[in-house]
């Protein structure tokens, strides 16, 4: 059962990244684009989460569990900061 959930939550963050993609190329809102990297990185953050538990337990990712999750976090502040108009 846990895979099944981590797998539907790498494919979720993975999809809403595209879309998120699609809609910045169709628009070109910065907005977009900040949303779209802090879900690529929530992506990453899962696929990690994947490796670690699921694929190969007995290798330690959690540093860079938490370096995309920081990424992930970072990314959307920092876009909301700098498209302050």
């Amino acid at each position: 059962m846990p895979t099944l959930v981590y797998t539907l939550c790498f494919i979720t963050s993975s999809i809403c990244a595209g879309l998120l993609l699609r809609s910045f190329f169709a628009t070109r809102a910065r907005l977009l684009l900040w949303s779209a990297l802090a879900f690529v990185a929530l992506a990453v953050n899962n696929f990690f989460v994947l490796m670690d538990v699921i694929i190969m337990p007995e290798v330690n990712f959690l540093p860079y569990r938490h370096l995309a999750a920081l990424t992930a976090v970072c990314v959307p502040i920092y876009g909301f900061i700098w498209e302050v108009e």
